[in-house]
């Protein structure tokens, strides 16, 4: 079976009898034992915006992180705790152990992965390059160590305009891998010479322009905030276009009383934080001829839970492992990242 089916089967195994819901009395109760666990491993949560808002609040409550995968990356690798629990999904585990390989490195679970990921292999993506070798190599963050150790660098969607004008302004010319709606926003807004790898978010990918122009008839005050990952047509209709982080400052700054948010729908945890007076929506992900795959929140993020992140303190499994001749290859690229955008 291909990783495409095996990790499609163990979504939709997933969603076929997902996890009941915590009450209050549960969720206080596991709680307490990861708190307890943490301390007794020597460990820290490091949680992504798309997790499940419980996850995030317990991540803040216990010294963690609660962010965008650039800002994981650096405070796991920063931090002093010698486990790091990675809430998320794979791709990011993967970076965390690449910048701190003696650290370990346990997710709650490690079938949860990513479309972009997936979508992108690593030994067609070496292919793919050998036949433009005189390009410039930049992944997305969202793929394999193996990807990354390709790359000659790696982008977050936080920084990856800056790094592409640099390098333009370098003249260089470039392979962008692996989603291709991202692609096409950075080479629209840097004018780079770019070859696109044909790969998509299936949770941006969803977002329909004709459907957010119904909603916008609807509330005629608000703005729309868009993830670049997001087809052109819903880009163009956004106020505010952005990485996670820089949405969530959006929304804090913009002076509109509604917000419709195009991506993850876990981001408003944090977002109603930041605008905490303000209306948050989901942008729509039916529209003329679309079918909801996956309804503005990631189902492998979704693995993510509390049991989960208390079992593999417990157990110690769910170990992200990477090849040494990998993590070699693939820490240039990212550290290349670190060291362009440094706090």
């Amino acid at each position: 079976m291909s990783d495409t089916l095996a990790s499609s089967e163990i979504v939709r195994e997933f969603w076929s009898a997902p996890p009941a819901p915590l009450n209050e009395a549960e969720t206080a109760a596991v709680t307490e034992e990861i708190r307890a666990l943490l301390q007794q491993e020597d460990a820290v949560l490091v949680a992504h915006y798309y997790t499940d808002p419980a996850i995030q609040a317990l991540a803040e409550a216990t010294g963690g992180c609660v962010s965008d995968s650039l800002e994981m990356a650096r405070f796991g690798r920063d931090h002093k705790a010698s486990t790091l629990i990675v809430a998320g999904v794979r791709f990011m585990g993967e970076t965390a152990k690449i910048l701190s390989p003696e650290k370990r490195v346990l997710m709650p679970t490690l079938e949860a992965t990513c479309s972009l990921d997936i979508g992108c292999p690593a030994e067609e993506f070496a292919a793919f390059c050998d036949q433009h070798s005189d390009r410039t190599v930049v992944v997305y963050a969202n793929t394999s160590a193996a990807v990354k150790a390709r790359a000659d660098w790696v982008v977050t969607s936080s920084i990856a305009l800056d790094v592409v004008r640099y390098l333009k302004d370098r003249g260089e010319k470039l392979i962008w891998a692996p989603d291709k709606h991202l692609g096409n926003y950075v080479q629209r807004e840097t004018g780079a010479d770019m070859i696109l790898w044909d790969s998509a978010c299936i949770v941006h990918d969803e977002f329909k322009a004709k459907a957010l122009e119904d909603l916008q008839a609807v509330y005629p005050e608000a703005a729309v905030l868009v993830h670049p990952e997001s087809p052109e047509s819903v880009v163009k209709m956004a106020d505010a276009v952005g990485s996670t982080s820089q949405l969530i400052a959006a929304a804090q700054s913009l002076p509109n009383p509604v917000l419709i948010v195009a991506t993850d729908k876990a981001i408003f945890y944090k977002m109603q934080q930041a605008a905490p007076d303000k209306l948050l929506i989901e942008a729509p992900t039916a529209g003329n001829g679309a079918t909801c795959r996956s309804c503005a929140h990631c189902p492998w993020m979704a693995m993510n839970g509390l049991y989960s992140i208390r079992d593999v303190l417990q157990k110690g499994d769910q170990e992200i492992l990477i090849d040494e001749a990998v993590r070699q290859q693939a820490v240039r690229s990212l550290q290349r990242m670190l060291d362009f955008r440094k706090p």
